[in-house]
């Protein structure tokens, strides 16, 4: 995928320069931003080049809502790349979700300590966000272990690796299918799939406009992505719902739970419960 990188420039007092980093960064995320880097002038801003509004990026910065602080950016195009390619090559330790998931690193035989496990998942990475290393990952997954999959249906939103399909596969569910924007991902997705000998997984290339093209209904949607695609996706994702059905969000922070249970109130999706660790934010969500 491709992206755009921004480099904010920010002129102002000291005793307000963190204050106006923070304040930077939400409202870049609004324009589609989703990952920053502090500089000595202010922030690097990384959006994909597809969700990139600049005319909301401006807005926000010509509101700022901190006096005599002066905000200027530049935009460039950061070339295709694997950005995963070190840390692939370095792979991750196994992790541990809940005594009950043991995800591990594929290329690098099984850990000794996997007795005991009730899943385990073994992931390829390359190019693909998802292996367990990220606190919304280890969420999402911990709250698959507590739902009841045998026999379910499962969407998986932006899948990455297609760690939480495989996940929900082996924890019971009958059929996953996932969807994302990202050709590696899906490749990769599918990959990890057969390594893990799983059955009834599909993938698809694309955004939710696919949904349309998937027959069915879902008793669990899981969905660890950006913020303000959340935001977006939510009355598609509500569509493709069974009555009752769990929606699991995350790739958020805490500070953002009441926009989106605002916005989730308006499908007729009410919270059930929630996770959090180091800022970061898994909602728990029924479609009544």
């Amino acid at each position: 995928m491709k992206y755009t990188a921004a480099r904010f420039n920010i002129t102002c007092e000291d005793n307000v320069r963190e204050a106006a980093k923070d304040l930077l960064a939400a409202l870049a995320g609004e324009a589609g931003f989703e990952s920053f880097e502090d500089t000595p002038a202010g922030l690097d801003g990384y959006a994909q080049t597809e969700l990139f509004d600049r005319s909301k990026l401006d807005e926000g910065i010509a509101d700022f809502p901190i006096e005599k602080v002066c905000i200027s950016y530049t935009l460039e195009e950061v070339p295709e790349t694997n950005w995963n390619t070190t840390w692939e090559e370095e792979g991750f330790e196994p992790i541990d979700v809940d005594g009950r998931v043991l995800i591990f690193d594929a290329r690098r035989p099984l850990p000794q300590e996997h007795e005991g496990y009730q899943v385990l998942i073994g992931i390829e990475a390359r190019m693909a966000f998802g292996t367990g290393t990220h606190q919304t990952t280890r969420m999402v997954v911990s709250a698959l272990t507590n739902l009841s999959l045998k026999d379910k249906r499962l969407l998986d939103c932006g899948c990455g690796t297609g760690i939480l399909s495989i996940a929900a596969l082996k924890l019971g569910a009958v059929e996953a299918v996932g969807y994302d924007i990202d050709e590696w991902a899906v490749e990769n997705a599918k990959h990890n799939a057969d390594i893990n000998k799983v059955k009834g997984f599909s993938v698809f290339h694309g955004n939710a406009s696919v949904l349309s093209h998937v027959s069915g209904v879902f008793d669990v949607v899981v969905a660890n992505i950006n913020r303000n695609i959340l935001l977006a996706d939510l009355p598609q994702f509500k569509d493709v719902m069974n009555i009752g059905a769990t929606l699991v969000l995350s790739g958020f922070y805490e500070d953002d739970i009441p926009l989106l249970l605002e916005e989730a109130a308006k499908y007729g999706l009410q919270e059930k419960g929630r996770k959090v660790e180091d800022q970061w934010a898994c909602l728990i969500l029924a479609l009544q």
